[in-house]
């Protein structure tokens, strides 16, 4: 198939070299044809023909640049030899044939026929002017080609349009295949990034509090600052084992080692996660209402992120503040609200450049799941992170 496509590229490339040499095979076997039993005349072609029959080649050489013209040039050296040779017909009918196929190919339907109709007006008005004797029989074979050329023409413009029609298709669907897959790997690599984000800027930031406890009262309270440690330690221990968690499902099937089988978190870990804020000095209240369901994995994952990096936040830039996370279970949705006091500071308001990524991976997680996200100012002072996941009733609930 590539040698095909290569000989068929070589070809294009050179379109009159190729039209030449067609226009020199034509010509020869019009000029050295014998003469036959179905014309009129059994006497070859005169000087002045074969002048005619030369111009008419020469005049294919430029058929596909200008079929219109060339196709005639044509009409007008049939006529030529109407008036020369007394109408009898012979082989010269094959060049305008191709000259007529030609034009069909490279033109619309509508001007291709309305050529051909021309073509048969005129060389029929010539032999009724030049060539009377054996009228009907001349003009049905003339027609005859004249339909068969157009038709011809037709057909191979058709299936050029056909096959480009298909090429196009074709690379329109290679496109779409690699903007597809594209896609995929920039929401992979988001999905990756918001993943690492959560796992690890929940952790360092509980290390980072408590490694500044621990400076600040390592001399006056050993014990308290033993503490500190022993917090940086478990912190530190727990990014370890999510970060190897996340690292490991990314790796290929097959690998040498054994990939973890811990489940992603939800909302059975929140008493957990609060109590880690909580051993960090910050005041934390939990309030739940409706009752507790099963959820979707990737509803129970975004919400535990939201309220982990809705408390990270809140620790980071304002850590002298209450937290309250609420958490209700409606009819068919799960509402998220973690708001603070506002004592210490905001945390981290809307396109501060404190705020991060941790924002727009909360926004884009909720989105992911088909909820809602906002954040803003709480009422009186502080901060607020609102969410709204979908989380339908299951059957028998």
């Amino acid at each position: 198939m590539s040698r095909v496509t290569a000989v068929r590229d070589a070809v294009r490339s050179r379109p009159y070299l190729v039209d030449t040499a067609i226009a020199v095979f034509l010509l020869a076997g019009t000029i050295m044809a014998p003469p036959s039993r179905h014309y009129q005349s059994a006497h070859p072609l005169s000087w002045p023909t074969v002048a005619v029959a030369v111009a008419m080649g020469v005049a294919l050489v430029f058929r596909r640049t200008w079929p219109g013209a060339v196709l005639a040039v044509n009409v007008a050296g049939l006529v030529t030899h109407l008036i020369v040779q007394g109408g009898a017909r012979n082989s010269l009918d094959l060049l305008a044939a191709v000259a007529l196929a030609t034009l069909a190919t490279h033109r619309p339907r509508r001007v291709s026929w309305r050529a051909a109709v021309l073509t048969g007006l005129v060389l029929a008005a010539a032999r009724v002017a030049f060539a009377p004797d054996s009228l009907a029989p001349d003009l049905i074979g003339q027609t005859a080609w004249i339909v068969m050329a157009t038709a011809a023409g037709e057909g191979l413009r058709s299936r050029r349009a056909y096959i480009a029609a298909i090429e196009e298709r074709a690379l329109r669907a290679e496109q779409t295949r690699e903007e597809e897959a594209q896609r995929r790997v920039m929401e992979e690599r988001l999905r990756i990034a918001r993943e690492l984000h959560d796992v690890l800027a929940h952790h360092i930031s509980l290390i980072n509090v408590q490694a500044q406890v621990a400076s600040h009262v390592l001399d006056d309270e050993p014990r308290q600052a033993r503490e500190a440690l022993g917090h940086v330690r478990q912190a530190g221990k727990a990014a370890l084992e999510e970060l190897r968690t996340t690292v490991g499902l990314l790796r290929q099937p097959g690998a040498a080692e054994e990939l973890p089988t811990e489940p992603a978190p939800g909302l059975d870990r929140l008493p957990e996660l609060i109590t880690s804020f909580t051993a960090a000095g910050l005041k934390v209240d939990c309030h739940l209402e409706g009752t507790p369901r099963p959820l979707p994995s990737p509803v129970e994952l975004t919400a535990f992120r939201v309220v982990q990096e809705a408390l990270t936040n809140v620790n980071k830039h304002a850590r002298q503040a209450s937290a309250l996370v609420r958490i209700s279970y409606g009819n068919r949705d799960l509402t998220i609200d973690v708001t603070d006091d506002g004592a210490g500071g905001a945390a981290a308001p809307p396109g501060s450049e404190s705020a991060g990524h941790g924002l727009v991976g909360m926004r884009e997680r909720a989105l992911s799941v088909g909820g809602t996200f906002s954040v803003g100012p709480s009422p009186g002072s502080g901060f607020r992170v609102h969410a709204v996941l979908p989380a339908p009733q299951r059957s028998g609930v």
